[in-house]
């Protein structure tokens, strides 16, 4: 329920971050997580290690949410060839439901500034 004092919106929001440690290494283990916490409302997601070009990965995963952040891999990729482990990369995921509720501050490719109500 949400209330309202001073014009000030309060929702509870379920929150679970989590360390990837790579997209395609700990996916399930964040479906896994939805489907036991009832699709929780954000999804604060570490260590991706997508490129730029990959990133919609999200997109076609988890169709429920809508993602916001980027790769940590993109001054290696436009130097040429990927090379070595790849690493980093931030994702925040937001249930679609909240969209009309969210404003997205900044993304980068180490952290996400987003705002959920007042949040």
């Amino acid at each position: 329920m949400a209330s309202n004092t001073n014009n000030a919106v309060t929702v509870p929001l379920n929150i679970i971050s989590f360390n990837l440690h790579g997209f395609q290494q700990d996916c399930s283990v964040v479906e896994d997580l939805t489907a036991i916490h009832s699709q929780p409302d954000i999804f604060l997601l570490q260590e991706h290690w997508l490129t730029p070009a990959t990133l919609s990965l999200f997109n076609s995963r988890f169709n429920g949410y809508t993602p916001f952040g980027g790769s940590a891999m993109s001054s290696c990729v436009e130097k040429g060839m990927l090379r070595g482990r790849p690493f980093g990369g931030v994702m925040t995921l937001v249930k679609n439901s909240l969209l009309r509720h969210t404003v997205a501050i900044h993304s980068d490719e180490c952290f996400v500034i987003i705002k959920v109500y007042n949040y």
